[in-house]
């Protein structure tokens, strides 16, 4: 017999199998109708108009550099056609976040990271924009106007910001992700990542940025949505039959079902019958633990499944000292923080930021959390939890007992009342409330009993009205204050500067960045100088009565610093004081000098930057 017929005797079993499971899993019109597509140029796909549209609303984000009472800077800006686009350059009518660059992570209020965050989780900020109709995807276009390169991932999801029934479950999908990149030059430019098909229709799309990489603030103009109202048809390229749904039928049947059985074998009553768990029986205790401590929290959940003694090292509340669930906001539920209960009986750090948003945790669910799990916390970050109320303060106060760093930012959903119980907690000694309604009652107390203080952030708290009383406070509470950010407060005046900087003497950091009520004429930034040696960072942001003087009191008296942002006018003797700045403060090495919203803005920069390599380098021959 020819060679050729055993050959073709196999394709055709092959063929047989091929079409026998086909036949199960589709009817005979589905099969007919994939054969008449493949035989169709391997192409079937419906009329489907393509539907372009701009952001309808901005429904959330994390920060932004605007005020909340405008729209200069603000995120708003990205509902709508494009105000800027394609013209490049610093535009009121962008959106821009609030930080950008390294320096940040280096000023005295910075945070420690947590431990265990993903490698692959880059996301500093984020923005949630709403479209008019759902649709499946085609194309997202960015309009990037200034500094472009910020943007790192982009999501949609399931659920319709504008439907009457919310849907029992709500799924985000990553349409693109990507590690952040340098962008050469700071030109506008249309972004558009290579997205992937999602299985849904989504009117809800969100973007997440890390900005560390850029030389200045990035501006967004507008984003736009492409898509289809109908899923479009995965046109096939390559073969009839997938691959994976071959398999031996008469196996399955006879291991029980196979995937069944598999996990009979890797249950808990199973794993008891083990005798052994192969080499890790000889190790120590401790070893194991260390070698744990390097997973992410999936990695620990999955390997938790695999053996008896892992199980138990993983399911250690030991591995939970610090627990970051940040970078998986989007699959954080009740049943999440139920199933974590018992391994977090020991955190300490805690990092629910992003998390729990319409409604996947809710104020029960996190409530029961928190009194199994919050008597040992000492960092609870909580950043954009719009699901808190005023039970859920209630609760962090009664039970976090050892709590010292409370991080509320941009919970703007939070009513003023809820902000009363924070002045229970004694020991704090980090607050943030960036972007919160915190009122002045509230606050004035949280200043009286919370005395331990080191870190404060009120950047943005448009309902409190009179600054100066506060100032006056914190100047005769807050001994141990170290970090004060009032960005954007719009009344502090000269007196309450006077009383902080004598009664807060220890400050290291202070923001007054857009505080348009701050003269220079009356010898307010002269006083800081003066009574503030300690100051590292400084921000006088937009402040045009910055003068000359103001300067030559920094460079005289305060020879710590190391961040200054300044608004400096073509008329004052620029190069000749910020010399002076430099050369009293190189030894401390100037890590950012920043003229911001100067005309000369770049000629001030490159200059500042040749003047510290300078001396950066006569400092090291003189210690030579």
């Amino acid at each position: 017999m020819s060679p050729v017929f055993p050959m073709l005797t196999v394709l055709s079993m092959f063929y047989y199998i091929c079409l026998r499971r086909r036949a199960r899993t589709a009817t005979r019109g589905e099969m007919m109708n994939s054969r008449r597509a493949i035989e169709s140029n391997n192409r079937a796909l419906p009329i489907n108009v393509e539907i372009v549209q701009y952001a309808k609303e901005v429904l959330d984000f994390s920060s932004h550099y605007g005020s909340e009472n405008s729209m200069s800077y603000t995120m708003w800006n990205l509902a709508g056609i494009q105000n800027v686009y394609p013209s490049s350059g610093d535009f009121t009518q962008t959106a821009v976040f609030r930080t950008y660059g390294t320096w940040w992570d280096q000023c005295p209020s910075a945070r420690l990271p947590f431990k265990r965050t993903p490698p692959n989780f880059y996301s500093q900020d984020y923005v949630e924009l709403a479209f008019e109709d759902p649709v499946y995807p085609t194309a997202v276009h960015i309009l990037e106007t200034y500094h472009p390169g910020a943007v790192v991932r982009v999501l949609a999801c399931s659920a319709n910001p504008y439907s009457q029934n919310p849907p029992a479950e709500v799924r985000w999908e990553v349409l693109w992700s990507e590690a952040p990149t340098k962008v050469n030059g700071p030109q506008a430019r249309q972004f558009t990542p290579c997205i992937k098909q999602i299985n849904f229709p989504t009117n809800l799309i969100r973007l997440e940025v890390n900005s560390s990489l850029l030389d200045y603030y990035t501006e967004l103009d507008a984003v736009v949505l492409h898509g289809v109202k109908e899923r479009p048809v995965l046109s096939l390229k390559t073969t009839m039959i997938d691959m994976n749904d071959i398999d031996e039928d008469e196996d399955e049947e006879k291991d029980g079902g196979g995937m069944e059985s598999l996990n009979k074998q890797f249950s808990v009553a199973a794993l008891k019958e083990w005798p052994t768990n192969g080499y890790f029986d000889k190790l120590p205790y401790e070893l194991i633990q260390l070698i744990l401590s390097h997973l992410t929290v999936p990695d620990l959940c999955r390997l938790a499944q695999t053996c008896k003694l892992l199980y138990q090292h993983c399911c250690d509340p030991l591995q939970y000292i610090h627990l970051s669930l940040q970078p998986y906001w989007a699959r954080i539920n009740d049943t999440s923080l139920e199933y974590l209960q018992s391994r977090c009986t020991l955190v300490q750090w805690l990092n629910l930021s992003w998390t729990g948003n319409r409604g996947a945790i809710s104020v029960s669910g996190f409530s029961r959390f928190m009194k199994i799990c919050g008597s040992e916390l000492v960092r609870l970050e909580l950043a954009c939890g719009h699901f808190l109320n005023e039970t859920c303060l209630e609760v962090i106060a009664e039970t976090c007992v050892n709590l010292q760093e409370l991080n509320l930012s941009s919970c703007d959903k939070l009513p003023p009342q809820a902000f009363n119980h924070i002045a229970k907690v004694g020991s704090l000694k980090r607050l943030i409330l960036y972007r919160t309604k915190v009122e002045q009652t509230a606050l004035l107390s949280i200043l009286n009993f919370c005395s331990e203080l080191q870190h404060l952030s009120l950047g943005s708290c448009v309902m409190i009205e009179d600054y100066d009383l506060i100032a006056s406070m914190m100047g005769a509470k807050c001994k141990k204050l170290r970090t004060l950010d009032l960005w954007r407060c719009k009344n502090i005046t000269e007196n309450g500067i006077a009383e902080l900087a004598s009664g807060c003497q220890l400050l290291e950091e202070l923001d007054l960045g857009w505080c348009p009520t701050l003269q220079s004429s009356t010898g307010c930034f002269t006083n800081i100088a003066r009574k503030l040696p300690n100051l590292q960072k400084l921000f006088l942001t937009a402040n045009r009565s910055v003068c000359d003087t103001d300067i030559e009191e920094l460079a005289a008296n305060c020879t710590h610093l190391r961040q200054l942002d300044i608004l400096v006018n073509t008329d004052h003797q620029m190069w000749s004081v910020i010399w002076d700045l430099l050369h009293y403060c190189c030894l401390q090495s100037i890590l950012s000098c920043i003229v911001s919203h100067c005309p000369l803005e770049k000629q001030a920069k490159h200059f500042i930057q040749q003047q510290a390599v300078a001396l950066q380098k006569t400092s090291k021959g003189c210690q030579n």
